[in-house]
């Protein structure tokens, strides 16, 4: 695996570095979005013949991580191209692949990602959404709930992950259904957040939505294999979310710490200053590496170790997220509280990258029995 970053991720960091700098920190959501599209940013990581860049979640992990580090993230990144597009890519019917890759590439169709339900948590076994086929038609019906599911609101479709029966055994097994907005049956409800996101979040209510056959995604026996091929990129790019808002936070503070000065000397200069924002840098940079051994993982095909390694990087991400915007608040002291400064906002969604899509707690149990071989406790 390449240590140091290639020519070619050099350029489109600094190239998607430029474009989240010139929308900045109170950019709008809609047209950094359609440039970032135009620019062939958002499907950096899907097929060439459906309209992709060719590249992969290497490569898209870059552009998220550079427009957090601009203070511009773009959330649905990590949902539409990232989970949605790589399934289809992966398992979609060929007719799945024309009708979603061009456009989620190009932005003008979106899709969301349902998978957390109320009494399921971060247990996908625990799944209670069901999809049962009508033997007169042959089509699907789906019943159950979702929540915290984001951008349902501007998203054309929502890839439900829904469980059918094996008629081998009775047990369940995870199916993913693309379900359009305005689908029969398919109710949304605004969870009110205190979370400065322009993303919002929903929970939805599945009350025996009738889908055609052709809404399944890939094979109905494949299970947790197409399930956890859109997780894996889920955390990586969650990973890339949270280096760049760190970044961002870091960046802000460091100027801060230059310019204030106190007896005659920037606080910069003080070691009580200077040492925390050291430290906050160096995890970041140890994070990315891990994010960046994730991604080439995955990419490789290795999906195995790619789990193992996007759970570590959305982990030390999260983390290292987390210490760094603490941290860039307190240089700023009362500062670091105002509007003006734009920095407090991001302790909430700071917190985003522990709790979400897997708490840190669950990363920990995944290392703990599957890494090293630990007894689960559960």
């Amino acid at each position: 695996m390449p240590t140091i970053e290639t020519d070619e991720h050099k350029a489109l960091r600094t190239a998607v570095s430029a474009l989240g700098k010139r929308h900045g920190r109170d950019y709008d959501r809609e047209a950094l979005w359609t440039e970032a599209a135009k620019l062939g940013y958002l499907g950096v990581n899907l097929p060439e013949e459906h309209g992709g860049g060719g590249g992969g979640i290497a490569e898209l992990s870059i552009v998220l991580e550079e427009l957090g580090a601009a203070g511009a993230p773009l959330l649905m990144m990590i949902v539409s191209p990232a989970i949605c597009g790589t399934v289809i890519a992966r398992f979609g019917t060929e007719s799945q692949k024309q009708e979603w890759l061009p456009a989620l590439a190009d932005g003008t169709r979106t899709m969301a990602f349902g998978i957390t339900e109320p009494d399921a948590g971060s247990n996908s076994h625990r799944i209670t959404t069901t999809a049962r086929r009508d033997p007169d038609t042959g089509d699907w019906l789906l019943t159950g709930r979702k929540v915290f599911v984001s951008g349902v609101d501007i998203a054309d479709a929502t890839l439900i992950v829904g469980r059918t029966e094996d008629s081998r055994t009775g047990r369940l097994k995870p199916c993913l259904f693309i379900v359009p907005r305005d689908a029969p049956g398919f109710g949304r409800r605004h969870i009110e957040m205190e979370l400065n996101a322009q993303e919002k979040q929903f929970e939805l209510t599945l009350d025996d939505v009738r889908l055609p056959a052709e809404a399944l995604v890939g094979d109905e026996d494949a299970g947790l294999l197409q399930l956890f091929a859109g997780l894996n990129p889920e955390r990586i790019m969650t990973a890339a979310f949270a280096i760049g808002m760190g970044r961002y936070a870091l960046a802000q503070a460091i100027t801060y710490a230059k310019d204030r000065t106190v007896w005659n000397t920037p606080i910069g200069a003080h070691q009580a200053i200077a040492h925390p924002l050291a430290q906050a840098h160096i995890d970041l940079e140890l994070a990315r590496l891990m994010m960046q051994k994730a991604a080439h993982l995955y990419d490789e095909g290795d999906d195995v170790g790619a789990g193992e390694a996007a759970n570590m990087a959305k982990y030390a991400a999260g983390e290292a997220c987390v210490k760094a915007v603490d941290q860039a608040v307190h240089t700023l002291g009362g500062n670091g509280l105002t509007k003006e400064f734009g920095i407090a906002s991001l302790i909430t969604a700071a917190r985003v990258a522990r709790i979400a899509p897997v708490s840190r707690e669950m990363i920990l149990n995944y290392v703990s029995h599957q890494t090293l071989g630990l007894p689960k406790s559960y």
